[in-house]
């Protein structure tokens, strides 16, 4: 099958330099990103970490951010993370800290190692190959791939006893085990490759899309403005209750773009009905003021992988169902920019999914506009 999703990245980054952003906003754009590079890189701990020192994808969100912002700059405190980052792995490959609390999730291990690894790998050395290498044999295996709904997804962390994935972890694995693919080339011969199971993706994703014909289960929502969107989780996780008195699956912003990034990553067609359908319902939905849905919850998580989500599928304007256009890297540096704060950082007022802490926030918001930028 044609992985279209590489065709897309690259088509993305000729269609943006085709369709070049006005000169005022792109120095405007790059302005804001070193104010929050500064900003970003005077948090950094002596210890290498930002924020949460148990919570070493924290860190390296930061760490990219700086990378993408400007990586000559910023190379001592990229290699101070990158160190913080090392000294958290795992014997078995994974990247996480035992947590100073207890918390629901554990140490949520394949959530810190998908964005680790990422992170590690963009940093682009030699040296580094054999960690990611590692993280992506221990992020294979913790798939799951079970019966039932939750067949094909990830959770925060498989040491947990219970079933569960949700497509906010999912997408994260997914998205990371992609962009890491090219160190299996890299393995001795013989050795055994590291991959997930691209088909079992492709069913879990289906149990979370409200899309007749895909979805064939009582949680899925019939109704108009959910159609075509994604929720967090099977049967739960911003559910609400219909008409008839059933619960269903609400679609929201962050996880339809999340949900459509990942069908993409699972190289499904980009004609393919769902694909088609998850965008339908991000164009009914078009919002920069808001996580659609959702209102201020997790709306920088939002950004960011709105703009993942577009690039991939490789869209300079978006047709709204209103016949408008939306130059859509125009607005969203336009909506960020707009919403830094005096000290150069990033903040939401609503805590949801941690977004009070202006670290994670700005390092979330730096790399939508770099890839916006792209």
């Amino acid at each position: 099958m044609k992985k279209w999703w590489i065709g897309s990245l690259v088509l993305g980054m000729v269609l943006s330099a085709g369709a070049q952003l006005p000169q005022e906003l792109e120095l405007e754009a790059r302005a804001a990103l070193a104010r929050g590079a500064e900003w970003l890189a005077a948090q950094q701990q002596p210890d290498g970490y930002w924020g949460l020192p148990d919570s070493p994808a924290m860190s390296a969100l930061a760490m990219g951010a700086l990378q993408k912002a400007d990586a000559a700059t910023y190379a001592d405190a990229i290699n101070r993370a990158m160190v913080y980052i090392l000294t958290s792995v795992q014997e078995d490959g994974s990247i996480w800290r035992t947590p100073t609390m207890q918390r629901k999730g554990g140490g949520l291990a394949n959530y810190n190692t998908a964005i680790c690894m990422a992170a590690l790998h963009a940093l682009d050395r030699p040296e580094l190959v054999p960690v990611i290498q590692n993280a992506r044999t221990y992020l294979a295996q913790m798939q799951y791939l079970g019966s039932g709904s939750y067949r094909g997804g990830m959770g925060y962390d498989a040491d947990q006893n219970r079933e569960y994935a949700d497509l906010s972890n999912s997408y994260m694995a997914y998205e990371a085990m992609r962009l890491t693919e090219n160190v299996e080339d890299l393995r001795a011969d013989g050795a055994a490759r590291a991959d997930l199971d691209w088909g079992a993706a492709q069913e879990f994703l289906a149990q979370i899309q409200n899309l007749p014909g895909v979805n064939t289960n009582t949680w899925r929502s019939d109704s108009d403005d959910d159609r075509g969107g994604f929720a967090y989780t099977p049967g739960g996780g911003a559910s609400r209750t219909n008409d008839e008195g059933r619960v269903v699956l609400r679609s929201y912003g962050s996880m339809t773009y999340a949900g459509l990034l990942s069908l993409i990553y699972a190289e499904v067609d980009e004609q393919d009905e769902r694909v088609q359908a998850a965008k339908d319902w991000a164009m009914r939905h078009w919002s920069l003021d808001e996580n659609p849905g959702m209102g201020a919850e997790g709306l920088y998580y939002f950004f960011n992988v709105l703009t993942k989500s577009l690039t991939a599928a490789g869209d300079a304007t978006l047709e709204r169902p209103d016949g408008s256009t939306v130059v859509w890297r125009e607005a969203v540096i336009r909506r960020l920019v707009d919403l830094q704060q005096p000290g150069g950082f990033w903040v939401n007022d609503n805590n949801r999914w941690w977004e009070a802490d202006p670290n994670l926030v700005t390092a979330y918001t730096m790399q939508a506009l770099a890839t916006a930028l792209d």
